[in-house]
């Protein structure tokens, strides 16, 4: 039997006609005139179709809606990093981190995992100023002071800099 749509009118010789209301994986919610509302499996013999729905209802979202609304919500929650891209100098790099004893091993990172990490800090320090700002139960003065903390983060993480590829990426130290 083919997929019953929401609205679909059926006859079951039991509890007469009803109206398909939910379509759900393996049965059908049914409203009967005799019986009133009875789950049916999809596999039971005893439905015939009287009338199918002209224009079929949407059971659901289509992938390009569900990735819309993702990407609304991801946004929103400020979950969604943009692309920052690395210096091309750096781009295929490694940063080693000597330590004054040299009997001692060098650790050696790519630079695009450190610079990745940067850009998450970044990332991460917005959103706690977005928390911050829109935070109710906090005072206009504590906001204030909590934001020059962030502001002097900023100007701490100006160092790296010179991994980013554009200016507009650069950490600063003062409000644009």
């Amino acid at each position: 039997m083919e997929e019953l749509a929401v609205g679909t009118r059926v006859d079951h010789p039991r509890y007469g006609e009803g109206i398909v209301s939910k379509n759900k994986i393996t049965s059908y919610e049914i409203f009967f005139e005799r019986g009133g509302k009875i789950e049916i499996l999809k596999r039971s013999e005893d439905l015939d179709v009287i009338e199918t729905p002209v224009e079929k209802p949407r059971t659901g979202l289509t992938l390009p809606e569900i990735e819309k609304v993702l990407r609304m919500v991801l946004e929103e929650q400020s979950a969604l990093q943009e692309i920052v891209p690395l210096g091309d100098k750096w781009i295929g790099g490694n940063m080693i981190l000597q330590p004054a004893n040299l009997s001692l091993k060098p650790k050696e990172i790519p630079i695009e995992t450190f610079f990745h990490k940067i850009v998450m800090v970044r990332d991460r320090l917005r959103v706690l100023e977005q928390n911050i700002n829109s935070n109710e139960a906090i005072s206009d003065e504590e906001k204030i002071n909590l934001q020059q903390y962030i502001t002097r983060i900023y100007g701490s993480l100006t160092t790296f800099n010179i991994l980013f590829a554009e200016k507009e990426h650069y950490f600063t130290s003062s409000k644009s």
